[in-house]
């Protein structure tokens, strides 16, 4: 460990600002690349797929792209991947099948607002040189008006069936929309030193330097390769197993994003440092929170500052307790994952003062109300199905699959309240296309078994009385997470209620777009397994 030092991926800009004028939109042509990384000084090279403006440019995990809050910007993603994936994937879960060989694949910019068109259907997906395309495919051009908040988002794969092991196979990248008017004023650290990236992503590898993925299922004679869950024992950050970086004794910007298929992390610095969240996914939060500890599900972000100035040791491990599968797996204290990456503190003043801050206040939004302005009120159920033997086999929510109908059809430029019902043992990072969410309590569900033995009969969470069964503990959401997100937690036997806005919650306004439109919108658990095997539902907008 700590042998490579922290890279950070080169930025990409989708605009322009030129003597002084208005910003102008800088249209992209980002590909996606077969070629071998090297993510330890120790391994050997690694075969990946990877995002870049060029096969020699493509990195892992993909450019950050910097977009400028307004200005629109389109996206040319091209797929230059071969006939044959790296890794082994199951045909028996719902999977995107080209009849002429191909990977493949098409690319959602999670946690954006833009047309249906451009969020990268499961169904849109397409293969090498656009040679065969899905059932929803209708542009290679995606655009993305980037008119939401400031804050931080990823782009990443979204292929049907695929979407574990395409993003395993490293196509991820981050995604920023500046607001100057915003964030300049609350004098974050800033500039490629001192605000970083940190893409955290968990492998294992082969002896050979490849990626190891488990090609027997849980379930071998239902599914072949389909395991409910991805545990690697490496932990990568900017693609790099265990680095190190060299800070100075002042403030940095972290921008943590847990890129991994399955495995939460609940962050700490070995020196008992704090970190100061001002941001959680894709949105600041009103003030900044100090904390010890930081739990991502996947595909959650927390926007950090760490005051270094204020360490009285020469260096600082960022460690991970959480167990996996969160919350009753094992625990990753003591293990390889235990461990993240280490921040060697140099000795010293400053080369220059600091002159950044941790802000008093951030940025408010519109509240997330239960009342008022909730116009309807739904009930989600995710479920857990089993073998004789009690493994899992599959994953739905309501009971349904991705290819039935819609049942959540809200109205464009309103608020909902969903009451999400989690039968399972795991923790769900319930992921939704387009809206953004709240959750405002987990209650514990008493008396389990009987509840779901009704649910498994009848489907139908009031006919079978659920406010009688949620009646345990009360749980908020920590502070850190009190603002508008687009992961949220659903811990296992509890019902969470959960706003969900779908509008522009830093105006209030409607989407400037056709959201209404085809191919409409998804909402899923993100965990990447449970996704593909099948936790995923549509989302139709009216």
């Amino acid at each position: 460990m700590y042998v490579d030092p922290l890279p950070q991926m080169p930025k990409i800009y989708g605009f322009a600002v030129e003597g002084g004028s208005r910003p102008c939109p800088v249209p992209l042509t980002i590909g996606m690349y077969y070629k071998t990384w090297k993510f330890h000084r120790d391994l050997p090279p690694t075969p990946v797929f990877v995002y870049g403006t060029s096969s020699a440019a493509a990195t892992f995990p993909g450019p950050t792209i910097v977009a400028r809050h307004g200005v629109q910007l389109p996206v040319t993603w091209e797929n230059h991947l071969p006939d044959h994936h790296i890794l082994p994937f199951d045909l028996t879960v719902p999977t995107a099948s080209p009849k002429s060989g191909g990977v493949p694949t098409v690319v959602h910019l999670h946690g954006g607002v833009h047309p249906p068109q451009s969020d990268g259907s499961a169904f849109a997906w397409f293969t090498s040189g656009f040679r065969e395309v899905g059932p929803k495919w209708t542009q290679s051009t995606y655009t993305y008006p980037n008119v939401q908040p400031a804050g931080n988002l990823w782009y990443h794969d979204h292929a049907l069936g695929l979407t574990r092991v395409n993003l395993l196979a490293g196509l991820l990248g981050a995604y920023i929309i500046e607001k100057p008017d915003i964030d300049y004023p609350l004098d974050l650290p800033a500039g490629d030193q001192y605000d970083l990236h940190l893409l955290i992503a968990d492998r294992s590898f082969n002896i050979d330097g490849s990626i190891y993925m488990n090609s027997t299922g849980n379930n071998p004679s239902i599914h072949p390769q389909w395991q409910p869950e991805y545990f690697g024992e490496v932990i990568t950050v900017n693609g790099k197993a265990w680095p190190f970086l060299a800070v100075q004794r002042r403030k940095y910007r972290f921008r943590i994003l847990n890129a991994s298929n399955a495995r939460y992390f609940r962050l700490a610095l070995s020196n008992g440092l704090p970190f100061y969240v001002v941001g959680s996914d894709s949105s600041y939060l009103s003030a900044p929170v100090k904390t010890q500890t930081v739990l991502l599900a996947p595909a959650e972000i927390a926007d950090v500052v760490i005051d270094f100035s204020q360490a009285t040791t020469a260096s600082a491990e960022l460690v991970n307790d959480a167990a996996y599968p969160f919350p009753l797996g094992d625990p990753a204290a003591g293990t390889l994952s235990g461990k993240v990456m280490k921040f060697d503190i140099l000795p010293g003043p400053t080369p220059s003062p600091d002159t950044s801050k941790v802000p008093p206040k951030c940025v408010t939004y519109a509240a997330a109300n239960t009342t008022g302005s909730v116009v309807k009120t739904r009930y989600i159920t995710m479920y857990e199905y089993q073998s004789p033997a009690r493994t899992a086999t599959h994953l739905y929510i309501n009971g349904l699959r991705l290819e039935d109908p819609a049942t959540e059809t809200p109205k464009s430029g309103t608020t909902e309240l969903w009451y999400v019902i989690n039968l399972t043992n795991d923790n769900h990072p319930l992921h939704i296309h387009l809206g953004m969410f709240q959750a405002i309590q987990a209650t514990e569900l008493l008396n389990r078994r009987a509840f779901q033995t009704c649910m498994r009969a009848v489907n139908d969470a009031v006919k079978c009385n659920v406010t009688a069964y949620a009646v345990g503990n009360v749980v908020t959401p920590p502070e850190h997470e009190k603002t508008w997100k687009t992961v949220v937690k659903i811990a296992p036997a509890t019902m969470t209620s959960v706003v969900v806005a779908f509008k522009l919650v830093d105006t209030n306004q409607n989407y400037p777009f056709d959201a209404t439109a085809e191919p409409g919108y998804v909402y899923h658990c993100h965990i990447l397994d449970h996704e593909d095997n099948a936790m995923i539902r549509p989302l139709i907008l009216l």
